[in-house]
């Protein structure tokens, strides 16, 4: 049975099939993992509407099954599954993820400089800086 996951949520889909690079699930589960939901329409959420049709990619509705991978990337959106296609992660757009940033300041924090001496990142406000990290994992 494949998990989706999408949006903090974890859906595990019982009428799901695999099929090369698809999952086709039932739309109750399409609605209950992510949110959209088919009608007459269209894919739907809340007042925005996609067409359930697309040129570019594989067909998305076929034997009263949603193929939720393919709408997924047909949203613009990645898409990736483990191995044995169990576990598939629905992803949020680079826009989205973007969009979402509260702001693209750093935030402050201060760090031994090569001398030793304790540095906040406030200090060098207006001054060009280069924070080179690492880990050992």
């Amino acid at each position: 049975m494949p998990t989706v996951l999408c949006d903090q949520s974890e859906t595990a889909c019982s009428s799901g099939h695999v099929d090369d690079d698809n999952l086709w699930v039932s739309a109750a589960e399409l609605t209950a993992a992510t949110g959209w939901s088919l009608k007459p329409e269209g894919f739907c959420k809340g007042e925005i509407c996609v067409a359930a049709t697309s040129a570019n990619t594989a067909p998305l509705i076929q034997d009263n099954r949603i193929n939720v991978s393919g709408f997924w990337r047909h949203l613009g959106h990645p898409v990736v599954h483990d191995d044995t296609s169990t576990v598939w992660a629905l992803g949020a757009s680079a826009r989205d993820r973007a969009s979402a940033l509260q702001s693209t300041e750093a935030p402050d924090f201060s760090l031994p400089d090569l001398s030793g001496q304790m540095t906040s990142l406030t200090e060098l406000h207006g001054k060009k800086v280069l924070l080179a990290t690492w880990a050992s994992w």
